[in-house]
């Protein structure tokens, strides 16, 4: 059998992340009795981009929804307001602070209408990402980046578990010949992440006082072109969207003790 192709060319933008995360490995839980907050928005600036489509070359029955025969990527969401949903927001220099409270909704994914369900996951290092499928065909989730597996879900609402060892992002695809299917995960070292909501917000509590490096990761929202695959289960070539690198924004914030900060990313093509 042949094996699917791949590329093997890790992004610049996509080490980045995952050495941001893995250099906070070391974090240490403590007790924050006088923690602030901070909150912000991720705005767009400027024309928003066309919404990327790709066409549905299997099982239309199950993947086409409202009768279109293109699916969305979903790589760029922009709400009524600017907002920059699926924005991955994170302190990058923090070494101490509280508990892990990420939600539970970021560490389970389905797979429903040949799309991933959420689009953007954050799961702690250590913990176990929970994977499912809703579609009564064959799926199967390949993984590269700070974790690598390929998993096959023949049956509908069967649970597979893996423990996300290593921190840093990883690229989900499906290698069931649904090319348009893209999701990624980020594995966290600290509780101090939050993916933007379709308002473009995001919200950190219990932040030690001091200065930080807050960063915002969006996947980036182009397409670079297509790379041929090769389906294993049709024994066909089929052509897998290539996107563009991922983007990122640093700023400087400052937390006082028991006080609210703000912080606002605008971000666009230029």
């Amino acid at each position: 059998m042949r094996a699917l192709l791949y590329r093997f060319s890790l992004p610049l933008c996509f080490l980045a992340a995952a050495s941001f995360a893995a250099a906070q490995s070391d974090y240490r839980v403590i007790s924050v009795t006088d923690g602030g907050t901070i909150s912000g928005t991720v705005k767009w600036s400027g024309p928003t981009p066309r919404e990327l489509e790709y066409p549905v070359t299997k099982d239309p029955q199950i993947c086409e929804t409202d009768g279109k025969k293109t699916a969305s990527l979903e790589r760029l969401i922009v709400g009524p307001e600017g907002g920059v949903a699926n924005t991955i927001v994170y302190l990058k220099n923090i070494s101490a602070g509280k508990s892990m409270d990420l939600p539970e909704q970021r560490r389970h994914l389905d797979q429903h209408h040949c799309r991933y369900i959420p689009h953007i996951l954050l799961v702690p290092e250590n913990a176990d990402l929970q994977m499912k499928s809703s579609d009564a065909t064959l799926h199967t989730i390949h993984m590269d980046g700070a974790a690598s597996y390929n998993l096959p879900f023949p049956f509908t609402n069967q649970i597979s578990s893996r423990t996300m060892s290593k921190p840093g992002l990883v690229n989900l695809r499906c290698n069931g010949g649904h090319v348009w299917m893209n999701a990624e995960m980020m594995v966290v070292p600290h509780p101090y992440y939050a993916v933007t909501d379709e308002s473009g917000r995001f919200e950190f509590t219990s932040v030690p006082p001091g200065t930080y490096q807050i960063v915002a990761w969006h996947e980036g929202w182009g397409l670079a072109g297509k790379e041929q695959a090769y389906d294993v289960l049709t024994e066909r070539t089929v052509q897998r969207p290539i996107f563009t690198e991922p983007k990122t924004w640093e700023k400087s914030v400052t937390v006082s003790p028991n006080q609210p900060s703000s912080v606002s990313f605008v971000i666009g093509n230029k």
